[in-house]
């Protein structure tokens, strides 16, 4: 006994010295641990999982290792940069992940000079829990100040052994280094080379090496690019010439309806469908929005598959058929390629006028430059409109002209397009609804709830919903709705347009959170609280039903009268947004095989809607790759391992070649002209 007890007083007399000769070490390292640990906890959770903490533990000790050759006196400027650099790190993150539910990267950042979203709409939802991290430096510095105080670097310089302190430490965090990557999987390594899927990299990594890994990737793409594009061809050519895929390109009921007739896309800026079963005080929150989807032909399990380009990827895929890049966003990075669009084939092969029509400025999202290259003609954007632009003008909502006074003098210059082309393919952006949802005077819509007093009988009313984002989203979407009717009335009051289907859809979700959709379908105002499972009206609202709660509207309309017979019904079909532009190839006789969807008529049930994320959507399960995880769909179906790693394997394949495709600029036939299938 005496001999544990020696050893346990030398042990303890050990640690202490430690501690009281490495305060400052201890310090920084306690502190830059502590922001890694945060910054999970309020992006994807699991802040105390074993896996991220091991390998910050060994990244954070591998730099404060080299701290070590420093005097003591400098050794607080060492570790005081990397404080900042991971101070800076986490707040980034942080405030990127509020609107792109995702990590930042370092092509991204650069690019957000170009992005719509890059002000409001992220600064209008910052918390305070994204600036916790500031507190590191300032904590770090207060620490510095006390031991300089108390002669703690003068002590240091005569009696730290710093050579064995740096090794040590440098053994230490290798330690758990080799840890980190010896329990890795294939599927970790493959996810960490591929970069796909960022928050599952911060889950089994942790923030630190994810963004020392992006920062490689950042480079190596650009390596990749200049040597990599045989084996991507090869990819691509393999994929796109294969015979069994081929044979979703056959001709159906729906072929060739629309040729000769002119199409115009209007993209609905974040109008998701679970509006359309919502309504206040007896009155529907988007009923134009709903009205028109009973008019025309109705897909209404349609689902985006954006990355961090957002409205931008929506209009690539839309256009395509193809899935956007999960590096970088296509119009800020890769605006200069060649592109397979609608617009451009209906515009070389038949003659077609094209047009892009939009509120905003032409620069956001580089559209300037990306829609001649995505085959308009012409760009109608912001100076072609009249309107005040002044900051309390009600001409202005958000980031430009508002829907209505948009669609108001849009319908004339869609009527001289008519007047002057034989036919024409356009694209009308939308503005007004658009995230940060400000409350706005133009906006009306009433959300309170009214109730009578059980003791007085006075008629009460509260308004749970107007200080969350959901409530804000829901008074805009209405504003929006009633835009979106004055457009469709003018429409159809007007002399044009008879030969003209209108394809409406919502471009993404309103990046609502979990909390907020659960507060909307089960708050209680009456008792303040949430309710509980056993309330007979409580909504069951989990994750994967989130997720599958992200769906916007597809609608395929016209007031010509006899499409009307042709466009009509729900077509309730599992589809995602690469499948629309197939659909319609097929629809003008138009034969394009380098799409990544199909034509939905074709495939029908068979479809599978891969996310840039690396989930993906079948008709039987929503599979999410970051926890392994899935929902069943319909019941009394079952599905076996098999099935699930078969659709993750095509999910990855289809991901690596859309990003194979911009990366590679594989439509260029300049690169090389004898490549075949190009």
């Amino acid at each position: 006994m005496s001999f544990i007890y020696k050893y346990l007083k030398k042990l303890r007399n050990i640690i202490v010295k430690y501690i009281y000769t490495n305060r400052l070490f201890l310090s920084y390292f306690l502190l830059s641990l502590c922001g890694t640990i945060i910054i999970r906890e309020v992006t994807v959770g699991g802040p105390f999982n074993y896996q991220p903490i091991i390998c910050d533990i060994g990244l954070i000790l591998l730099i404060g290792a080299f701290g070590y050759l420093f005097k003591a006196k400098n050794q607080f400027k060492y570790y005081f940069i990397f404080i900042i650099f991971f101070t800076i790190l986490e707040v980034v993150n942080s405030v990127f992940y509020i609107f792109y539910e995702d990590f930042a990267s370092v092509v991204q950042l650069s690019t957000l000079h170009q992005a719509e979203t890059v002000t409001d709409s992220i600064f209008a939802r910052l918390r305070l829990i994204d600036f916790i991290y500031v507190l590191q430096p300032i904590i770090f510095y207060y620490i510095h100040n006390h031991l300089k105080s108390s002669s703690y670097y003068n002590i240091m310089d005569k009696i730290e052994k710093k050579k064995s302190m740096m090794v040590g430490t440098l053994i230490a965090s290798l330690v758990f280094l080799v840890y980190t990557f010896a329990t890795a999987s294939g599927a970790d390594y493959s996810r960490l080379a591929k970069q796909w899927n960022r928050r599952l990299n911060v889950e089994r990594f942790g923030i630190v090496l994810y963004q020392l890994n992006d920062a490689v990737q950042a480079v190596a793409t650009k390596v990749n690019t200049l040597f990599g594009r045989d084996d991507a061809l090869q990819l691509f050519n393999d994929f796109f010439n294969d015979e069994e895929r081929n044979t979703y390109t056959k001709k159906n009921k729906y072929s060739g309806v629309l040729e000769g007739y002119n199409i115009v896309y209007v993209h609905m800026e974040s109008m998701q469908n679970f509006l359309m079963n919502l309504q206040f005080n007896g009155e529907e929150v988007v009923p134009n929005l709903k009205a028109l989807a009973n008019e025309g032909m109705f897909f209404s399990n349609f689902y985006p598959q954006i990355a961090l380009g957002t409205s931008s990827d929506a209009e690539y895929i839309m256009l395509t058929g193809l899935l956007p890049s999960t590096g970088n966003t296509i119009f800020s990075s890769y605006g200069n390629n060649t592109f397979v669009t609608l617009p451009k084939i209906l515009k070389e092969e038949r003659g077609y006028y094209t047009f892009s029509m939009h509120g905003n400025q032409s620069v956001m999202w580089n559209r300037k430059n990306v829609h001649p290259n995505l085959g308009y003609t012409d760009m109608y954007y912001k100076e072609s409109f009249t309107f005040d632009e002044s900051n309390d003008s009600p001409d202005v909502i958000g980031l430009g002209i508002n829907d209505k006074l948009f669609f108001e003098q849009a319908i004339p210059i869609l009527e001289n397009i008519e007047a002057n082309n034989q036919n024409y393919f356009g694209t009308i952006i939308t503005l007004s609804n658009h995230s940060p949802f400000k409350n706005n005077d133009a906006f009306t819509y009433d959300i309170n709830d009214y109730y009578s007093n059980e003791v007085t009988g006075e008629m009460m009313s509260t308004c749970y919903l107007c200080d969350r984002d959901v409530g804000h989203y829901i008074v805009s979407a209405h504003y929006a709705d009633e835009a979106l009717g004055d457009f469709i009335s003018y429409i159809k009051n007007s002399a044009y347009f008879n030969n003209t289907v209108f394809v409406f859809y919502g471009d993404h979700d309103a990046k609502l959170s979990y909390k907020d959709m659960n507060y909307l379908y089960n708050y209680d105002y009456l008792t303040g609280e949430l309710k509980d499972e056993s309330d007979p009206t409580y909504v069951s609202y989990d994750s994967f039903d989130h997720y599958l709660n992200k769906k916007t509207p597809l609608i395929i309309w016209t007031k010509n009268e006899q499409l009307q017979k042709i466009f009509k019904g729900n077509i309730d079909t599992i589809m995602g947004m690469y499948d629309a532009a197939p659909t319609l190839y097929n629809m003008l006789n138009i034969n394009n095989k380098y799409v990544l969807g199909h034509d939905i008529f074709n495939i029908k049930d068979n479809n599978i809607v891969v996310f840039p994320s690396g989930n993906y959507l079948t008709n039987k399960v929503y599979y999410n790759i970051s926890t392994g995880k899935y929902k069943m769909l319909k019941n009394n179906v079952v599905v076996d391992d098999e099935y699930i790693a078969k659709n993750e394997e095509y999910s990855d394949k289809l991901i690596e070649i859309g990003n194979a495709i911009i990366m590679y600029d594989l439509f260029n036939e300049s690169e090389d002209s004898s490549e075949e299938g190009v």
